[in-house]
């Protein structure tokens, strides 16, 4: 009896220790990697929670306002384009893996057969805009203007041989729509979750040296707890990276 009340009393006394971790994250691959860390976490005393979005602005609002601690999900680029347009001064803690853009179709099997006109979606925010474009532009689809950058838009477009109709929809829309255009430019976290394999899918993919590496991201007065940097140094272990390349097979890259 005295036995169990002092194994009861231990486990007790962890779970008052035991400090919670809200992650805020889109469903795949990011809350897939989350929860795998769940049980390595929780043995360092963190018990992580993760919380699923399906956007890509209410993750960085709500880590911004307090309500979560931390998100996963975006690029760099996004980020500082985030805070540049909201006012925020979210930070990254650390480079976790990157997801070749990819182009699909459903009525095509190669970009040379894009008829004249063909209907093209791409994303509307102005990263991952700029993103799909630079893609189109590498492919050989059309040229942008010297000055255009990553946040090229479909205004930025100098020279479009098959005269292509650009169009800009929300992000996690365009798998939705793939079969009701010629071309979509679709996140890989969005082609993963409609059942699409980048690596076997894509009519066009960026390479591994993309700079678009996710990210963690939490706020400032937040970075340096002891909390976030199990997170960190979870996310960046040699068990994550063999989880990345086992589970998704060259659709989601490692940085680490």
């Amino acid at each position: 009896m005295k036995k169990t009340l002092l194994a009861l009393a231990a486990l007790s006394a962890f779970a008052v220790q035991a400090e919670p971790l809200q992650v805020a994250a889109t469903p795949v691959p990011h809350a897939e990697i989350l929860e795998f860390l769940k049980p390595t976490l929780s043995e360092q005393g963190v018990e992580l929670d993760v919380k699923v979005f399906t956007d890509y602005v209410q993750p960085n609002v709500q880590v911004a306002e307090k309500r979560l601690d931390a998100n996963f999900f975006q690029h760099q680029p996004y980020l500082d384009e985030f805070n540049k347009t909201k006012g925020t001064t979210l930070v990254s803690v650390a480079g976790v893996h990157i997801e070749p853009f990819g182009a699909y179709s459903s009525k095509v099997t190669q970009l040379d057969d894009l008829k004249q006109g063909a209907n093209v979606v791409i994303p509307n925010d102005a990263t991952n805009g700029g993103r799909a474009l630079l893609l189109l532009q590498a492919a050989g689809v059309l040229t942008l203007k010297e000055d255009a950058g990553i946040t090229a838009t479909p205004r930025d477009i100098a020279d479009n041989p098959k005269n292509v109709k650009v169009r800009e929809l929300e992000a996690a829309t365009l798998p939705r729509v793939l079969n009701q255009v010629d071309l979509a430019l679709i996140n890989t976290n969005y082609a993963l979750e409609a059942g699409l394999n980048p690596s076997e899918d894509a009519l066009a993919i960026e390479g591994a040296d993309s700079p678009y590496v996710n990210i963690l991201v939490t706020r400032e007065d937040n970075k340096d707890s002891e909390a976030v940097q199990k997170l960190v140094k979870a996310l960046r272990s040699d068990a994550t990276k063999d989880f990345i390349n086992e589970k998704y097979q060259g659709a989601v890259v490692p940085v680490f």
